[in-house]
């Protein structure tokens, strides 16, 4: 399957790309929305690779860490997406 390193390689650029978006910018808000971002792109990061790793070694020690790496994306993935949706909301309201 090509499809997950693709997805794991293109997530592991926006976590890298919204890490240094925080580094040039000076407001609090955007860097809190940025950071938010990169937390969505870490998640999925984990997420695909604990798949990636099941699909490819498909023994019971990789089930075990992809399983670990699942849980642990789902979890990023699920706060970056609440506070991504948290502070769009909180830019829209001062800038509005």
């Amino acid at each position: 399957m090509i499809i997950f390193p693709i997805i794991i390689m293109l997530s592991l650029v926006f976590y890298v790309y919204y890490k240094v978006a925080i580094i040039k910018t000076s407001d609090k808000l955007t860097q809190a929305y940025f950071n938010a971002k990169s937390r969505i792109s870490l998640g999925s990061f984990l997420f695909f690779f604990g798949i990636n790793q099941y699909i490819f070694y498909q023994t019971q020690i990789s089930l075990f860490i992809g399983f670990v790496f699942l849980i642990l994306g789902g979890l990023q993935l699920n706060l970056g997406f609440r506070e991504t949706k948290h502070y769009r909301k909180e830019w829209k309201r001062i800038n509005a």
